[in-house]
């Protein structure tokens, strides 16, 4: 049914991610799918690198990580942004059709009010993609 499962993923909120990748481990499990890990940084040193090569690291890191955990053939893909708060979503939109995904999933905190203003990033891949997009909360 699914053969690659785009997991975006933004390490600062590691913690938030659990039962997404958990899902999306099961699922790749059950349908012999791929998961691409995606995570969109910013050229500006943070607590994930001091630049784009230490951030793909630990983008990378992240998802050998997660092949042991779940079993299964686990990528990852960085996308350095000159303005990550910005352009996140236009990066993942893009990053869709660049890995071939046909199912993304994708963390999410429950809507505040700046949500019935400005569509989340979930939220705008779910009413905007061409593929199947599961939000976990």
């Amino acid at each position: 049914m699914f053969s690659t499962i785009m997991v975006p993923v933004d390490l600062v909120h590691k913690d938030t991610l659990a039962k997404a990748l958990d899902a999306a481990g099961d699922m790749a499990k059950r349908y012999g799918a791929m998961i691409k890990v995606v995570s969109v940084g910013g050229e500006m040193p943070s607590e994930l690198g001091h630049n784009a090569d230490e951030f793909t690291e630990t983008v990378t890191g992240f998802a050998q990580g997660l092949r042991d955990k779940y079993g299964v053939e686990v990528e990852a893909e960085t996308i350095i942004s000159h303005d990550p708060e910005v352009e996140t979503t236009s990066a993942l939109m893009k990053a869709i059709d660049r890995t071939g995904a046909d199912l993304v999933i994708m963390a999410s905190h429950v809507p505040g009010v700046l949500e019935h203003i400005f569509s989340s990033h979930g939220g705008y891949i779910a009413q905007h993609a061409k593929v199947s997009v599961f939000i976990v909360r």
